[in-house]
Order: structure tokens, then C-alpha cells, then sequence
């Protein structure tokens, strides 16, 4: 199902790039457009979806939470205990800030209930030794499981020129990043690179789905030769008592695009949606993924009833609410320029049912009405235990 949303309060924050977080029935946003003010000191919102009304909610963080910049086209990837068993935490790794600085930092956010059944959210700084990866954006971060160990397996990105070769006319400039994959053990904090000779070209902008030892990688970009190259990688990792293996198989196919969003709508299925097949051209198909203990299997599965608006517009954006479900953007044309947003934000829904649009609401039994946004002169009050005002106010 394709269904346009009405953008509500704080949705003009919302800018390509973004991230969505989702514990649960809990969707969170990760991304905003420009630094946070007072009134939202922590630029990472709850998304709120009642009623095809689209409305972005602060979020209140732990006392003890680290500060975590508005990062956009970070590497975001879940984590659970177990394989298959319940998000606890999310891995949040390098993205541009709003001064387009890039950052090489890694945060794991959790989400902390408390007595009265409110939640907030904790950020923690990783601090990463060994082959440490350098800034970047625009990569990937999978968790792998082999032999009752896990790991996180990073690849790709781009990030800027070194310093020394870096000049004022081409100090914003990027480049690929060389095409290491990294190992990281997250208990001990130690990063690990491999030169894997079947990966020859940096890639940006990708898909990557991980079934317990396996990284799979799709599509994605390289600069350096403008390319987007039709071929699987299939990288798997083996993690017995000494060094760790990690080996990578190239399987041809017929997918070449860059900037797709992924979402999985079963254990071992997943959707590949939007994105581009050319610089000048939308991918407008979708393509269903089936993975099992050794083989891959692609195929174009019902493509949604695209608007005109949707056809037409030259770019979009958006990423994975979980359960199935995308949030994606596309600019509003001038002859809609009256509106507040400066975008059409619809939900594309590949679930067997309506849950993912009506479960994304504030847990707590109070509603937060609408009200006028807060200017940077005003503030919010907040008690000890994190909330904003106390339960009788």
C-alpha cells in the first residue's frame, strides 16, 4: 500500500539523509535539518503517526547520555542479544553534521524504560582501537553471528580529501574510501581491516542485509569511476578462538542502483525499494530479496501505484520504519510552495497489515497536543528523571 501522509509539527526538520530508529512500536528520527534549538535540545524525535498526520515529538535522553549531533547519511544498523530476538540497542557510526563536517565517531543508543512506564533514550560514545575506520558517510554496518560470537562488519562510504591534499577550491570536496572491510568486536572495542581483492572500488550509497555470518552488499556507487556495479558481494565472516576470517564471493546480477532503502518484511525476506539506476534516473521498481543458509535469490515482486508527483519529481529520500514499512520524501514543486513543509511525505507499506502506520505513537497514556513550536528564548523544564513536566501538570 502507498499512502501520502500530512506533515504536522516539526516535520520541516525533516531533510535528506535521515535515519529512523525503531524499538518496537517505537519509531524514532535522526537527522535534523540544522543544529538543535533549546526547545528540541536533542534533535532526535519520536515519530508520531495517527490518522495519516505526521508529527515529530523531542525525545527526552538519559542524564548520563553522551551528545549526539544531528548526523545525516550515518551507517545505522540494530542489535539484539540473540539472532532474531528483540532490537536492544542501535549502532550509529560516522554521518555529516549540519556544518558538513564528517564524523568518524560511533554511539550506541538504547532505549530506557522507567517506573512509570515513560521511556527515554540512552547515547553512548564507543571508543574503537586497532585499524580504526576514518570519517566517513554514506556506509554500512551490519551485525554478524558465527560460532556463539558477534561482530560488526563496516564497509564503504566516502569522506573527504587527506589534508595535505586538500586546497580552498577543493576543500569540500570527497572521495571513496578505500574498499576495507572492518571487523569490529564490540566488547573490547577493537577494529580490524581486511583487503579483500574482490573488492577493488569504493562504494557508497549501498544495500547491505546480514544473515548470521554473512554480509550480503548490493548496488551502491563509486566516484572514482562513476559506476554502479551489477554484482552481489557476498562477504562472510568466521570468528573462531583466534583470528577472525573473512572472505569475500562476487555473484553476478542484474541489480545496479544506488541510494535504495531495504526493509524486511520476514526472517529471511526483504524489499529494495527506490533509489537510482542512473545519476538522471529514479528506480522505480522494487525488488524482493530471499536469503537462506547458502543462496540468494532476487526477483522484481508488484510494484506500488506510483503518483504522478512521484514519477516525476527527479529526486527522493526516505528510509526503513521497520516491520516492512518505508517513510520517503520528494520536494514540493513550486506550484506548492505556499505549504510549510518542502516536502510530500508518503508511507509505502510491504507488511501484511496496517500495524507499522498506527503503532508509532507516544507510549505514555497522556496525549500531547499540538501546540505553538518554541522559540530558541524559551525552554523546557525537565525533572530528574528525564520527563518533560511532571505527571499532574
Amino acid at each position: 500500500t502507498l499512502q501520502i501522509v500530512t506533515p504536522g509539527s516539526n516535520t520541516s526538520l525533516i531533510q535528506p539523509g535521515f535515519s529512523l530508529l525503531h524499538f518496537g512500536s517505537h519509531v524514532f528520527y535522526l537527522g535534523q535539518k540544522g543544529w538543535p534549538k533549546r526547545s528540541c535540545p536533542t534533535g532526535v524525535f519520536l515519530l508520531d503517526l495517527k490518522n495519516n498526520d505526521l508529527k515529530l515529538r523531542p525525545t527526552t535522553f538519559t542524564n548520563d547520555s553522551c551528545y549526539l549531533p544531528p548526523l545525516r547519511h550515518p551507517a545505522v544498523c540494530s542489535f539484539s542479544a540473540s539472532q532474531g530476538g528483540e532490537i536492544t540497542q542501535y549502532l550509529i557510526h560516522g554521518g555529516k553534521t549540519p556544518n558538513n563536517e564528517i564524523s568518524h565517531k560511533l554511539y550506541i543508543m538504547t532505549m530506557v524504560f522507567t517506573v512509570n512506564k515513560r521511556f527515554s533514550l540512552c547515547c553512548t560514545e564507543k571508543d574503537l582501537a586497532g585499524d580504526v575506520p576514518e570519517a566517513r558517510y554514506g556506509h554500512s554496518m551490519n551485525v554478524v553471528f558465527s560460532r556463539g560470537k558477534t561482530a560488526v562488519v563496516m564497509f564503504g562510504g566516502r569522506s573527504h580529501m587527506p589534508l595535505n591534499q586538500r586546497t580552498t577550491e577543493n576543500w569540500n570536496n570527497v572521495i571513496d574510501c578505500e574498499p576495507l572491510v572492518y571487523l569490529i568486536d564490540l566488547q573490547f572495542g577493537c577494529s580490524t581491516s581486511f583487503n579483500l581483492r574482490e573488492l577493488q572500488d569504493g562504494l557508497s550509497f549501498h544495500v547491505s542485509l546480514a544473515r548470521n555470518d554473512t554480509v550480503y552488499i548490493f548496488g551502491g556507487h563509486s566516484l572514482g569511476n562513476n559506476f554502479r556495479p551489477p554484482n552481489v558481494y557476498k562477504i562472510k565472516v568466521d570468528l573462531p578462538l583466534g583470528s577472525p576470517a573473512v572472505s569475500c564471493t562476487v555473484i553476478n546480477s542484474k541489480l545496479s542502483f544506488s541510494s535504495s532503502i531495504v526493509t524486511q518484511t520476514s526472517p529471511d525476506e526483504f524489499v529494495i525499494v527506490g533509489g537510482y539506476e542512473s545519476d538522471s534516473q529514479k528506480r522505480l521498481i522494487c525488488s524482493g530479496v530471499f536469503l537462506d543458509d547458502e543462496t540468494i535469490d532476487t526477483q522484481e515482486i508488484e510494484t506500488p501505484d506510483w503518483t504522478g508527483e512521484i514519477k516525476h519529481s527527479k529526486t527522493w529520500f526516505g528510509a526503513d520504519m521497520g516491520k516492512g514499512a518505508v517513510l520517503f520524501g520528494i520536494p514540493v514543486d513550486n506550484k506548492h510552495q505556499s505549504t510549510d513543509c518542502s516536502f510530500f511525505f508518503y508511507i509505502l507499506n510491504f507488511g501484511d497489515n496496517d500495524l507499522a502506520l498506527q503503532t508509532c505513537s507516544q507510549g505514555s497514556t497522556e496525549e500531547q497536543e499540538d501546540s505553538m513550536p518554541l522559540e530558541d528564548s524559551e525552554e523546557f523544564t525537565f525533572n530528574r528523571d528525564g520527563n518533560i513536566f511532571d505527571e499532574d501538570t
